[in-house]
């Protein structure tokens, strides 16, 4: 049985990739979605909350800094908590590690520069709502677009989320290796993207909404969101069971 699922958007001020997370959603995927205000109070009727990219509250103090003090991050937590799936892109990521959502931070690139590019990404793990459409080996050819990208967090958390099998996508080169030319902004482990211990929040910083039709020259993002999709349809049957 397919099912349609209900997609949050949320919109703040500064948010530049809103719309391209409802139009991936709605004319690719075929779900449904809509933008929630960051003034907003509640994530009710919804399946699945996107946290999209831009410059939300033009990323005074810190990334995400003030986005995280939005009446809609007090649902987002609570939907989080209920085992409701959360995706943060780019700025989306950010915020979710200010919100204490994701462990780590998000800082300013090693090169101390704006990047805007394709890079290559791994999947170490299926084992996601988030990652679970990819196929074994496959890499994917996504965008990035940010200055403050750079993953860090200390040992102890880095070992944690080795152990937890946390880090859902690293940076690579085409031969699918992790290395330092590769590493587009410094990130520790080449960590482009992670996902909570209870693997329902995940955030990363490329963006999948702008290589998720053909029209963009790739596709390879909308195999993120496919999974999310996917693991969303599994739950729905489930339950229904």
């Amino acid at each position: 049985m397919d099912y349609t699922m209900n997609f949050a958007v949320l919109q703040f001020p500064g948010s530049n990739c809103d719309q391209d997370c409802v139009h991936v959603m709605k004319n690719v995927l075929g779900q449904s979605a809509r933008l929630v205000w960051h003034k907003d109070n509640s994530l009710s009727g919804f399946d699945a909350v996107l946290v999209p990219g831009g410059f939300s509250y033009g990323d005074y103090l810190r990334t995400g800094a003030i986005a995280r003090f939005s009446p809609i991050m007090q649902a987002v937590q609570a939907f989080a908590a209920a085992g409701g799936p959360v995706l943060g892109i780019c700025n989306g990521f950010q915020i979710l590690c200010e919100a204490g959502l994701l462990p780590g931070a998000l800082i300013r690139n090693r090169s101390l520069q704006f990047r805007c590019e394709n890079v290559f990404l791994k999947s170490p793990t299926v084992d996601s709502p988030f990652t679970n459409r990819i196929p074994a080996g496959k890499l994917l050819r996504v965008p990035i677009a940010h200055g403050e990208g750079c993953y860090f967090a200390d040992e102890q958390t880095i070992a944690q989320l080795k152990a937890n099998n946390q880090i859902l996508w690293q940076y690579v080169n085409a031969a699918g290796e992790a290395t330092e030319t590769a590493n587009p902004n410094g990130s520790v482990c080449n960590i482009a993207g992670v996902c909570n211990k209870a693997r329902n929040v995940a955030g990363l910083m490329p963006h999948p909404e702008r290589a998720g039709e053909s029209v963009l020259g790739c596709e390879d993002g909308r195999l993120i969101l496919e999974s999310l999709v996917a693991w969303l349809g599994n739950r729905k049957v489930k339950k229904a069971a």
